[in-house]
């Protein structure tokens, strides 16, 4: 199984999926097609979503296809060669591709068949056992908060450790503690912004500049940095 599970695509000030395109690359080395999973997006269009990340991919020698375009998505990802999911509202994109019967097959093609998957921020939700951790306002319903379950563990994306000031609600760890007390025996990842995580060879590994935040009950949150080891979310 081979993915790449990014928290965000843009950091502040840079251009888009600037700061993943190294890992994007290499990610991807040899592979010269991939199809894209565009269904997060709510207030622009799948073919806007398209162009946007065709033009990164073409700077690594990629043609980006999307299911958006196929007559029969879930047929189309039993034939990728790599698969991209884009970010935005992950409960737009559950709903769609529960829809659409792609839970099921990326499943398939990345747990048994090992062809690489990649998201950020939503689609790094969608590669989790269920969406219950993403920060995202629940504007439709899908059929149900499970998700591909390509790892064991959940990511919350964008993982903030600030209180804004003046902010009288939940801090990001108040909410996922919450999370781990109605769901005991799962880990949760909180995935600062400019960070991945990579799975490769059996082996997962943080990348980034920043440590990861880790939450399960019973344990007091602990930080791993990145190159640490993480052989227990396995």
């Amino acid at each position: 199984m081979r993915l790449l599970l990014i928290s965000n695509s843009t950091n502040a000030g840079e251009a888009y999926l600037d700061y993943p395109k190294k890992e994007l690359g290499d990610f991807f080395k040899g592979i010269d097609e991939v199809m894209f999973v565009p269904y997060a997006a709510v207030t622009f269009t799948y073919d806007a979503y398209l162009e946007k990340v065709q033009a990164r991919f073409s700077e690594l020698g990629i043609r980006v296809r999307s299911v958006h375009r196929e007559a029969n998505p879930a047929l189309a990802i039993m034939s990728a060669k790599g698969i991209v999911v884009g970010g935005g509202n992950t409960f737009r994109l559950a709903q769609m591709m529960q829809r659409e019967g792609l839970v099921e097959a990326i499943r398939l093609r990345v747990t048994d068949e090992g062809i690489p998957y990649a998201g950020w921020s939503a689609g790094s939700n969608m590669a989790c056992p269920t969406i219950g951790t993403t920060n995202d306002m629940p504007i439709v319903q899908p059929e149900s908060f499970r998700a591909i379950g390509a790892v064991k563990f959940q990511i919350n994306p964008h993982y903030l450790d600030a209180n804004p000031a003046g902010h009288a609600g939940e801090t990001r760890e108040q909410r996922i503690r919450e999370y781990i007390e109605a769901n005991p025996r799962r880990w949760v990842a909180g995935l600062r912004e400019g960070c991945m995580l990579r799975y490769d060879g059996g082996r997962l590994e943080l990348i980034g500049g920043r440590p990861m935040r880790m939450f399960r009950k019973g344990v007091e949150p602990f930080e791993v940095e990145p190159g640490g080891d993480l052989s227990f979310l396995l």
